[in-house]
């Protein structure tokens, strides 16, 4: 018996050096992070609409680590290539994704993503959100959501729009859009927010829902016509430019909103890290002024927050997915 007990004894013993030697690295490793570079994949091509707010965030998040935050460009496929990076990445911290509303459309548009949108992914936080902007090239001859609306009926899929791409929020707003309206136009995606507006500006493509930073030079000098945001209230970079809801189609709004996400065993000391460095930034007026002037507001949600609102876009985006009946093959 006393054989048995001392067995016994030695074996809890060993369990529980085990135990202690597998979670020190964990806690090792929250304690002394960063140390090193952090990668944050935008899943979209440089100058969209996520990409400007993002990038005033990491250059704030480097002078907060003290390490070097770098964004990776990685468009394609509706953001699935950037999100797969970054969902089979080492949960160590130093790989980060930076999100939008097309991280969960995309969820419902392609089959056989290779990571679920919401389980593989561990929450960090949201920080922002942004209406987009119905444009029009000036050589289309409407000058209000009704006048386009009336066109694009009398001419089913006679009138183009241009996207950023497949499953993009461009691509949904617009479609979203559509259905409400009860119009046919046609979608032409293209690679990336920055080909998509240089047909608009050529002429190409006659209407786009792209993101307002971008556009508002090209509203003030005449090169494209603006007829509402998407939206439920207008934006103060374009005060005069009524919501679609205020022009017409009641009950349409859209927003695209940006968040981070890490690989899902982050560890949670790793995420309260990034989250608390974040927030403090957020608060910062320079970023604040930095983050209007790209045509986004601010808005903050804790990690249990976001994630419980990712679950609940995915949701409503899969519904509009569904009842406008598209698919990406």
């Amino acid at each position: 018996m006393k054989v048995a007990s001392a067995l016994s004894a030695i074996k809890t013993a060993c369990v529980v050096a085990l135990s202690l030697v597998v979670a020190t690295p964990s806690l090792t490793q929250a304690q002394n992070y960063p140390n090193r570079p952090i990668r944050m994949v935008l899943p979209f091509s440089p100058g969209g609409a996520a990409d400007a707010p993002g990038r005033v965030l990491m250059q704030k998040l480097s002078e907060v680590l003290g390490q070097q935050v770098f964004v990776d460009n990685r468009p394609g496929a509706g953001g699935t290539i950037g999100a797969a990076s970054v969902a089979k990445a080492t949960p160590d911290g130093y790989t980060l994704l930076l999100i939008s509303n097309t991280h969960v459309i995309s969820a419902s548009l392609y089959k056989n993503l290779p990571y679920d949108s919401v389980t593989d992914f561990a929450p960090v936080l949201q920080f922002s959100e942004a209406p987009n902007v119905l444009v029009v090239h000036p050589s289309l001859p409407v000058k209000s959501v009704r006048e386009l609306i009336a066109l694009a009926k009398e001419k089913p899929g006679k009138i183009d729009y241009a996207s950023s791409g497949n499953g993009s929020s461009q691509h949904l707003f617009a479609a979203l859009f559509s259905s409400m309206a009860g119009v046919n136009m046609f979608h032409i995606p293209y690679k990336g927010s920055a080909q998509a507006t240089t047909e608009l500006l050529g002429g190409e493509v006659k209407v786009g829902f792209p993101g307002i930073a971008g556009m508002l030079q090209y509203i003030k000098d005449g090169r494209l016509r603006a007829l509402a945001v998407t939206g439920a209230k207008r934006s103060p970079e374009l005060p005069d430019v009524p919501t679609i809801a205020e022009a017409g189609l009641k009950g349409y709004e859209a927003t695209l909103w940006l968040g981070i996400l890490g690989p899902a065993a982050l560890p949670k000391e790793i995420i309260t890290k990034l989250n608390t460095a974040m927030s403090g930034i957020l608060k910062q007026p320079d970023v604040q002024h930095s983050l209007q002037a790209v045509g986004t507001e601010i808005v903050y949600r804790t990690p249990g927050e976001f994630g419980e609102y990712v679950r609940a876009e995915q949701k409503k985006w899969s519904t509009v997915v569904k009842e406008i009946g598209l698919k990406v093959n």
